[in-house]
């Protein structure tokens, strides 16, 4: 059997020097056991990192080399992808696409240097559906040099779980009839590992929430109730800092947004949290609950919240060649692809290829793009579900979104595209390698909903 290493190395896959790290890490991943429903239930058994749920939540700092060591306790192959850091393809955690897996008792070396400042997130890319739906997934923070003046920072790890009458995790991974519409939704949701009742607060004081959306499937859009929470950043990129549309935040899958929040509601009083995706199935996320104590300040802070802008490559649309990438395929959908029965477990496409699993050694790449190049992706989704779409090594810019112009400057890695509409994003393909582009509605990922877009051009061995 070859090490994970062994395997890196046979595959040329190009890793820095542990030397250069300033930052390291150890992160064992292994069965165990979280109270996800509260400390007076059985707790549930989960698969963690470090054995809690979620994993721990990693701080490092932006522009200085990280090492993170994965040390693999389960009886089956994983990896981690560090989703939205732009790094080098063999550390990006896609088993035969840019690293051989870490075998069951073996451990693998993450080494890299993220360019960008912001909030991301780490879970495996294999047998993704099922080590995500028991619980391997952990925030990752890349600190700005710069951040807004608030008075506390919250990171909520949002997680859905399908639990049977006895606190346990139901089995169903994979369920293609699930797969064909909109995935593996649970009935309990959590935040940081608990199903959360109240969130103290103090009247007057500034917060920041860092929200991520850690769902296998779960679209959350959600409220809070007698704020106004200003958006700084998404995906862990800075925007101009608005107020949401109709005060809803719409998080996919995959997806984070960092949020200021200024606790301007009356001592002693509580005030819901609310996910209304679904308004028929709308509930209670958590309750702001305010203390006694006198507001900290009258009224808002007046300090900026503009966050400093990360190094990102601008697209030059007017030089940016258009490739069109059509959503196909689900429950309602399947005549134009020759029905489920035909397409085996595949129940989706992108351009009329599917592929299944969570990647393939040798596939061929759906398109290959030039380094350095600025392009177009226009994603028309002619299905009847939502996707939330996710670019691996990159961030785009959001342009527009059925020809409406997106406001905000929005830059992304993950792009939410509902039913039947059509998204323009940009970005330049400066980072070589061959690139997953999926749904992370996993069982849609799974189900056929991946592709790899390969960045090849001169001087593109590395990066």
């Amino acid at each position: 059997m070859l090490s994970a290493s062994a395997g890196a190395a046979l595959l040329g896959f190009v890793r820095p020097s542990l030397s250069q790290a300033s930052q390291s890490h150890r992160i064992a991943v292994a069965r165990g056991q979280a109270p996800l429903t509260g400390p007076r239930r059985p707790a549930t058994d989960v698969w963690a990192y470090d054995g809690v749920v979620p994993g721990p939540t990693l701080r490092v700092r932006q522009g200085e080399p990280v090492s993170i060591v994965v040390d693999n306790g389960l009886e089956e192959d994983t990896t981690v992808h560090w989703h939205g850091i732009r790094l080098p393809i063999g550390m990006d955690g896609v088993p035969g696409i840019s690293q051989a897996p870490i075998r069951p008792g073996e451990k693998f070396v993450y080494e890299f240097t993220p360019p960008d400042a912001g909030t991301f997130w780490y879970h495996p890319h294999a047998n993704t559906l099922e080590q995500l739906g028991r619980g391997l997934a952990g925030a990752l923070i890349v600190e700005e040099r710069s951040p807004v003046p608030v008075d506390r920072e919250l990171v909520w790890t949002i997680m859905d779980w399908r639990l049977r009458p006895d606190g346990q995790i139901a089995r169903g991974f994979g369920n293609m009839m699930e797969a064909a519409m909109s995935g593996r939704i649970g009935n309990t949701v959590t935040i940081n590992g608990v199903v959360p009742t109240v969130e103290p607060v103090r009247a007057g004081e500034r917060v920041r929430i860092r929200l991520i959306n850690a769902a296998l499937a779960r679209i959350m859009a959600l409220r809070f109730e007698g704020h106004h929470p200003v958006v700084v950043a998404i995906d862990g990129q800075p925007c101009d800092p608005h107020v949401p549309k109709h005060g809803r935040l719409l998080l996919g899958p995959a997806m984070r947004i960092d949020i200021v929040l200024d606790m301007q509601g009356e001592p002693s009083r509580r005030y819901e949290v609310i996910d209304d995706f679904d308004e028929e199935l709308k509930y209670s996320l958590v309750e702001l609950a305010y203390d006694a104590a006198p507001p900290m300040r009258m009224h808002p802070s007046e300090a900026p919240l503009r966050l400093p802008r990360n190094p990102l490559p601008t697209p030059d649309l007017k030089a940016a060649e258009l490739r069109e990438l059509v959503l196909q395929g689900g429950m309602m959908g399947m005549r134009g692809m020759g029905g489920m029965a035909r397409m085996g477990r595949a129940a989706w496409a992108i351009n009329s290829t599917s592929m299944t699993g969570d990647g393939h050694a040798g596939m061929p790449p759906l398109a290959t793009l030039e380094l350095g190049r600025s392009y177009v992706l226009r994603l028309r989704n002619d299905t009847a579900w939502w996707h939330p779409m996710h670019l691996h090594g990159h961030s785009f810019r959001v342009l527009s979104r059925n020809g409406a112009p997106v406001p905000h400057n929005q830059w992304a890695d993950t792009v939410l595209v509902a039913p039947k509409e059509t998204v323009d994003v940009a970005f330049v393909a400066d980072n070589p390698g061959d690139w997953m582009l999926h749904c992370h509605v996993t069982d849609h990922q799974t189900a056929g909903l991946m592709a790899t877009l390969r960045i090849e051009g001169a001087g593109s061995e590395t990066r």
